[in-house]
């Protein structure tokens, strides 16, 4: 691993399962925005992709890799009276208040990362208030050394722009790190930072569709330190 300076993760659906998380979120959110009518509920669920009776997303849902500023957007129509800011504050309260799901116990995994040398650092289509409210809920904000939102100043995948601010202040050659997510959002935008990429199946896209954009398809993040001494 002495060849390799640090790892950035995309966070719902890599450090986190996406399905046990956020199909919980957009049933509580879709209930919440019609005052628990289901019928409208499901109706509008289908503009994020979301279908509320099987409480499952489609692998197109804005949901998955979107900002919530798109997610709040593809919501508007339904619901005039509202403003912008105000969906995407309620979007967020709904988010922060979401129970994780760790992919596998992150406290052990990352401290052994850092123990081996490597530069941690999140870039996540979600908020940056939600994402340190999920980061401190498994205690592990203080085990990275950066973590950006979409809100963050750097911009959203696919634009390399929080990868390429990860490498600005870890002082990581981008050649030397790679870029761990679940959606082909997360894989274009280590492509475009210069960095290799990983993906993982613990979010909703496919083995088939990660592969083209990816260096290798892994089950989970437990299984890049191998990945990462063999290359």
């Amino acid at each position: 691993m002495t060849d390799w300076q640090g790892l950035i993760f995309d966070k719902d659906g890599t450090l986190f399962e996406f399905s046990a998380t956020w199909e919980a979120w957009a049933q509580a959110f879709l209930l919440r925005l019609t005052d628990g009518d289901r019928a409208a509920a499901a109706i509008i669920g289908k503009d994020i992709g979301f279908d509320i009776t099987i409480r499952k997303f489609s692998s197109d849902s804005v949901a998955i890799a979107g900002t919530p500023d798109e997610i709040g957007q593809a919501l508007a129509p339904h619901f005039p009276d509202l403003s912008h800011s105000a969906m995407l504050e309620m979007l967020n309260e709904e988010a922060t208040m979401t129970p994780q799901v760790e992919a596998i116990p992150l406290i052990p995994y990352l401290t052994s990362l850092r123990d081996a040398g490597l530069k941690l650092g999140v870039a996540t289509n979600d908020s940056e208030a939600p994402a340190l409210a999920h980061l401190g809920s498994a205690s592990v904000v203080g085990l990275f050394d950066f973590i950006a939102g979409f809100d963050s100043g750097y911009g959203a995948k696919p634009a390399a722009g929080q990868l390429k601010a990860f490498c600005a202040q870890t002082g990581c050659d981008p050649a030397r790190v790679a870029m761990v997510g679940d959606s082909t959002h997360d894989l274009m935008a280590g492509a475009a930072a210069g960095m290799r990429c990983i993906a993982v199946l613990t979010g909703v896209a496919t083995r088939e569709t990660l592969a083209p954009y990816a260096d290798v398809v892994l089950p989970d993040i437990g299984h890049i330190p191998d990945w990462l001494n063999e290359n």
